[in-house]
């Protein structure tokens, strides 16, 4: 048994990974600035979180792992490295971690998480066990993170500083790719050669499954070499799995049909494959979920009719509830072409409806790189609040979400900076009828737990 120490295991890249080793039967304990939802589940499972960071805190381990947003100079990597203990990072793990596995990777800007989560969902089902981690919760899964006994390995592929070139994959899934983390990557073509590096750690006679309709996936899919073959889901003929008859039902999720040519024991030809989670995007990650069932040689009907049962991830169109009359979605969108899929979905499920956005910019560095796509992603919805700029691990600056609000054509937009002030606001200006979206990948979600909470109280005091 090792001991091992997570700095920052609240966090969505290290919570999972702390699960799957607890479950391996090793010693977890870690450290974070808060009592997260995954650190508190972590402590239900008799594992050591410290509030704070402590050099005390490493005492006993044999391995510290650390988050990316960890600096040099924090205590407890001082003083695991003054006690000669290994000190590393997610990226210099992940070989250890799904070693013996057969690795299913999911990678993309978009999308991974809940094509991770649906080829887990459906793995699970089928009787294999399958190890698995995911950056958020698993509705269907119940966790985000499991160490199976079968011999899969299902994990999201972040890119976020390099992480991702840790992997070996057997199986690739690219979903998206489109410049992000201008922090880690501060061009384009910077990003682009990342994913082309992980293409490159596909195992000799492995499969790289891409989006051969968006063109980042469809480059990597013509530029990628190596000793494996490449296969492309998408709505052109070109594609060796074509996606076809995309349909929207208002109040409803997203339909769509499948098939190819291709012969693994059998061709490919499935209709009427019906999801409960509303969205374009969300068929294309059923496609690549169904393309890597049928790849494997298992049960495309058996995924078909799981897939029908699969509600979600946390914060991925997350509806937190109805109060009011008021419906009330969490979503992590936080990229532009992110806002203008989730939006589109609820355009699609709400028609008719008044929607209203809070948009929480993530990263002063991405608000800025992006934000001649981010003043025109809003079109899709009725009502626009931003707040402030949201630092997370970038340090303050005098950069504000003002300058987007200007530069952003919607009709009914501007900016309210406090999340108190936001929720206040809300509180006094939504209707029944209404649907809220708040759009975040920080800590705006608490204005979704207000606005229902307000609500509720309202509507008892009736």
């Amino acid at each position: 048994m090792t001991h091992y120490h997570f700095i920052g295991i609240g966090g969505a890249g290290l919570s999972p990974i702390a699960r799957v080793l607890l479950e391996r039967g090793h010693q977890v304990s870690g450290s974070d600035l808060i009592m997260s939802p995954s650190a508190q589940e972590l402590c239900e499972m008799g594992v050591k979180v410290s509030i704070g960071h402590d050099a005390a805190s490493v005492t006993g381990a044999d391995v510290v792992i650390r988050s990316s947003a960890i600096p040099d100079n924090n205590v407890e990597v001082v003083a695991g490295l003054a006690a000669r203990l290994p000190v590393i990072k997610r990226v210099d793990f992940l070989a250890e971690l799904t070693t013996g596995k057969k690795v299913i990777a999911v990678a993309g800007t978009h999308g991974k998480t809940t094509t991770t989560a649906m080829i887990a969902w459906c793995l699970s089902q089928m009787g294999l066990d399958p190890s698995f981690v995911i950056g958020g919760i698993s509705k269907n899964l119940g966790t985000n993170a499991h160490a199976g006994s079968g011999e899969y390995f299902v994990i999201e592929a972040d890119e976020y500083d390099g992480m991702f070139l840790g992997l070996a994959p057997d199986i690739l899934v690219v979903t998206v790719v489109e410049h992000d983390h201008p922090d880690c990557y501060p061009t384009r073509e910077s990003y682009f050669n990342a994913f082309l590096k992980l293409t490159g750690l596909t195992k000799p006679g492995g499969l790289l499954i891409a989006d051969d309709d968006h063109p980042g996936a469809n480059w990597l899919l013509k530029t990628a070499q190596g000793n494996f073959r490449k296969i492309s889901y998408g709505t052109g003929e070109s594609a060796d799995y074509l996606v076809s008859q995309i349909h929207h039902a208002p109040g409803c999720g997203v339909s769509f049909s499948l098939r190819s040519s291709l012969n693994v024991g059998s061709t490919l030809d499935i209709k009427d494959i019906t999801l409960p989670i509303p969205g374009n995007h969300n068929a294309y990650n059923a496609a690549a979920v169904l393309t890597v069932v049928h790849q494997l040689g298992l049960s495309v009907e058996k995924a078909k009719a799981e897939l029908e049962k699969y509600t979600g991830t946390g914060r991925r169109y997350d509806i937190q509830g109805i109060a009011n009359g008021v419906t009330v979605i969490d979503d992590y969108a936080h990229h532009p072409t992110e806002i203008r899929a989730t939006l589109s979905a609820a355009r699609c499920q709400y028609p008719d409806r008044q929607i209203w956005v809070v948009w929480q910019p993530h990263t002063y560095s991405r608000t800025r790189e992006l934000v001649d796509d981010f003043k025109d992603a809003f079109s899709d919805c009725d009502h626009v609040i931003v707040t402030e700029i949201y630092a997370s691990r970038e340090k303050k600056q005098e950069y504000s979400s003002k300058e987007v609000v200007k530069l952003m054509r919607h009709p009914d937009a501007h900016q309210i900076a406090e999340l108190k002030d936001v929720s206040a606001y809300l509180i006094g200006h939504l209707q029944p009828g209404n649907v809220l979206l708040v759009l975040s990948a920080g800590d705006a979600d608490q204005i979704s737990r207000d606005v229902i909470a307000a609500f509720r109280a309202r509507e008892q005091s009736k």
